[in-house]
């Protein structure tokens, strides 16, 4: 019986009667009552089953790869095509996520869900299954340009994410430690933590910030193919990686397809953006750091920005060099404007005054500005702040939305503001950067006044309905995350700079 059958059935409960068993006779009927519909007892612990099963049967697989780091699996494609796990990734994707050019919503594949799966799963078990190409999208930079994505097919989406699932059982049992992009466990949080930890704990006097250049528009496919095949060694997997790699991009109504580069959005993308930089720069950078540094070398990298702390210049040259040419063996090269060794440690600030220099220069990583700080007690503090252009694009965007919303009611717009600054809060809340947070928190609400006082010629908004407004719908600002140094030491990422 399959779960949907074991859902939909109706669970009669039939109460005892109120006589023996063995009695002829019960005293009185008791009328049978039928659970209620939004009960969902039996499909939660069918669901809740069937993922264990999934999890002991890629525990298996993790097991074989840690076990031996020369393993190529043969067989792992059944592992994916499982009604059970496309499934587990049709409820895994985001119910109001665009759609692609099929145009099928979330809801819509919803609708005949058993029979859907099923269908596709024959397919991907025939080898028919025909990746489609992916939509073209564009969403807002902070700083004002719009940043290309891919909006796959919804069966592609199911695809891509169980194969993910799948994969992962491999390499997570190969990443390396200093890297955090797009990791099951792991966030942005996690990599600003290994890094002030880093900074303010090892001897580090100069720090590499480095950006790849269109990094997702610039992996070579056919380097990428030979890196998977390192370890996964069944064809059909290869051959479904190739699919999505060659279906290209629809745009404007032309096909593109190209040679290069995987289109944000997808799954899989992140997946196999994180295996190309392993190759290319984790598993060679860890060698260098072990064989070549003089010195103390800290490492942290999330997707294609990555920030490399030295203890002597001379290093810091060097790797900046090797890693240039590194890269262009490989189809990629560094962002000359993004790319940048600076002077930056615990004895920075001294050694420039001593030179007559200026302050030492910060660095943005991950949407914060690291500075040189000082403790009150004394001692080398890394300072984090929210960046500059990353609060300016947003609250661009807020003015935007609110000219937009103007003639919304006042509460639907005091929800819409209320989630934007806990998004923000959320985020940016990390030890020390509070009165960033308030800053813009302060203009936010000055903007949402200007708004108010617009939506008539004669109203005009008091600040004692201001408040009003701002007690019913403003967030407070609070802190949310921890000191960097009471997370990492507790966290599965300790010591991984």
């Amino acid at each position: 019986m399959t779960g949907r059958e074991q859902s939909d059935r109706s669970v009669v409960l039939r109460k005892l009667s109120n006589k023996a068993r063995g009695e002829p006779r019960a005293a009185e009927t008791v009328e049978e009552r039928v659970l209620a519909k939004g009960n969902l007892a039996q499909q939660n612990r069918f669901r809740t089953q069937c993922r264990i099963d999934l999890q002991r049967e890629l525990g298996r697989v993790r097991e074989a790869a840690k076990r031996d780091k020369r393993l190529r699996f043969t067989a792992l494609w059944h592992h994916v095509y499982k009604v059970d796990r496309l499934r587990e990734a049709y409820f895994g994707l985001k119910r109001a996520g665009a759609p692609g050019v099929d145009g099928q919503t979330w809801q819509q594949y919803g609708e005949h869900l058993e029979e859907n799966l099923k269908a596709l799963s024959a397919r991907l078990k025939a080898g028919t299954y025909r990746a489609k190409p992916v939509r073209r999208a564009y969403i807002p930079k902070s700083d004002g340009r719009q940043r290309p994505i891919g909006v796959p097919a919804l069966e592609d989406k199911i695809v891509q994410r169980a194969s993910v699932e799948v994969l992962n059982a491999v390499y997570e049992t190969d990443f390396l430690g200093f890297s955090y992009g797009f990791r099951p466990g792991r966030s942005q949080h996690n990599a600003l933590d290994a890094v002030t930890v880093g900074l303010e704990r090892r001897r580090v006097n100069w720090v590499l910030d480095a950006d790849v250049r269109g990094f997702f528009d610039a992996i070579d496919h056919e380097w990428l193919v030979k890196f998977i095949e390192h370890r996964i060694a069944d064809q059909r997997v290869v051959r479904h990686v190739k699919k999505w790699l060659n279906a290209g991009v629809l745009e404007d109504g032309k096909r593109i397809r190209s040679m290069e580069g995987t289109p944000q959005g997808g799954s899989v993308s992140p997946l196999l953006a994180n295996v190309y930089l392993h190759y290319v720069f984790d598993l060679w950078a860890h060698q260098w750091r072990r064989r070549e540094a003089r010195g103390d070398v800290i490492l942290v990298r999330f997707a294609d920005d990555v920030v490399v702390g030295f203890q002597h210049r001379s290093d810091a040259e060097r790797f900046r060099d090797e890693v240039g040419k590194r890269f262009r063996r490989f189809n990629l090269e560094l962002h000359p404007d993004k790319t940048r060794l600076i002077e930056f440690g615990r004895y920075a600030a001294e050694r420039r005054e001593t030179r007559g220099s200026s302050k030492p220069e910060t660095f943005n990583f991950l949407g914060l500005t690291h500075i040189c700080g000082q403790r009150r007690k004394g001692g080398f503090k890394v300072l984090r702040r929210t960046e500059r252009e990353r609060v300016r694009g947003k609250l661009r965007e807020v003015k935007a939305q609110l000219w937009r919303r103007l003639h919304q009611p006042v509460p639907e717009t005091g929800r819409w503001l209320a989630s934007v600054i806990r998004g923000h809060i959320h985020y940016y809340g990390v030890p020390g950067n509070s009165h960033a947070i308030q800053a813009f928190r302060y203009h936010v609400i000055k903007l949402w006044r200007w708004a108010l006082r617009r939506r008539s010629q004669r109203h005009r908004v008091t600040w004692e309905r201001l408040q009003r407004l701002i007690r019913l719908w403003i967030p407070s600002v609070r802190i949310c995350h921890p000191y960097p140094s009471n997370r990492l030491v507790v966290g599965p990422e300790a010591g991984a700079p």
